[in-house]
């Protein structure tokens, strides 16, 4: 089961719970992963018309219920498999609606508490129920630290802004759903920069860890001539293709035998010698045919 990174662990075992209904029960040791299967278990278990009741019980044990909330719709996204079943899907349906009105109603409710604080040159527009300000909205977003939830709030004004009546729009600010539109694009462009920049880092990263990290070298039990003659004919006689097998430089074979391979002392081997032994025109240095590998 894919995990969200949920904030407030509020969980207790079976013996400890108030309300054994509602109440997230873990027996072993509350950690995310299991919180999390605790909580899709809960799900899988109540009636859906307990969800209202379950999800109101939980907003009142945590302390920032927006970000629980959040959560628990990261969670379904993330586990949408467990609920594949007709039964199940429903399930998932009705949470997402109660989650879209929570999340409403909180938003409602951070919007009258914080309009006196907002001067009207800074509200976009007006309508029967709430106002739109971008000035809020971008205060909002910068404390949050989840990329995924802000834009998912900035798509959910931007559509509710669309949506709603409005009976005046200060003319002289951009339009709201347009202000969070570019943020969205902005965000968007920061996120992918991040990524291309995480990578080239972790590119960077195991590059070194190759450059340092001990080669293991295979020793040779026998003549090394043994090995340099089948390089050697893969290099200048077998041609599958009307090309040679390997096409590479001597020098550059001689270096990738000594790389990988020692003699059977344990001994690095010598550069100038493996170079003699790949000449093809120092055919004295090849194995008696009795010990040669034929390709």
């Amino acid at each position: 089961m894919q995990t969200a990174e949920f904030v407030e662990l509020l969980a207790v075992p079976q013996a400890q719970a108030k309300n054994p209904l509602f109440d997230i029960i873990i027996e072993d040791k509350i950690n995310i992963q299991n919180y999390c299967n605790a909580l899709i278990a809960k799900i899988l278990e109540l009636k859906q018309s307990q969800f209202p009741a379950f999800i109101d019980y939980q907003f009142n044990l945590v302390k920032n219920p927006e970000v629980w909330i959040c959560k628990l719709e990261k969670l379904l996204a993330n586990n949408e498999a467990f609920f594949s079943s007709k039964t199940a899907m429903s399930r998932y349906n009705k949470l997402y609606i109660l989650i879209d009105k929570k999340r409403t109603e909180l938003q409602s409710a951070r919007v009258v508490r914080t309009k006196p604080k907002t001067p009207k040159r800074l509200i976009n527009a007006n309508s029967d129920d709430r106002y739109f300000s971008y000035y809020e909205v971008k205060n909002h977003i910068e404390t949050l630290s989840d990329f995924s939830e802000k834009l998912i709030y900035l798509t959910q004004e931007a559509f509710a802004y669309k949506q709603a009546d409005k009976f005046s729009i200060n003319t002289t600010l951009q339009a709201y759903d347009e202000q969070c539109n570019h943020q969205i694009e902005h965000l968007q462009t920061l996120r992918k920069m991040r990524s291309e920049y995480d990578k080239e880092q972790q590119e960077k990263l195991n590059i070194a860890k190759l450059a340092t990290a001990p080669t293991l070298k295979i020793r040779l039990n026998g003549p090394i001539n043994i090995l340099t003659d089948a390089y050697k004919q893969m290099m200048n006689d077998v041609k599958p293709n009307g090309k040679p097998y390997i096409e590479h430089k001597i020098k550059d074979i001689a270096k990738f035998i000594c790389a990988n391979y020692v003699d059977e002392n344990g001994n690095e081997l010598s550069m100038l010698t493996i170079q003699t032994y790949l000449s093809p025109t120092r055919t004295d240095k090849n194995p008696n045919n009795d010990w040669k590998i034929k390709l």
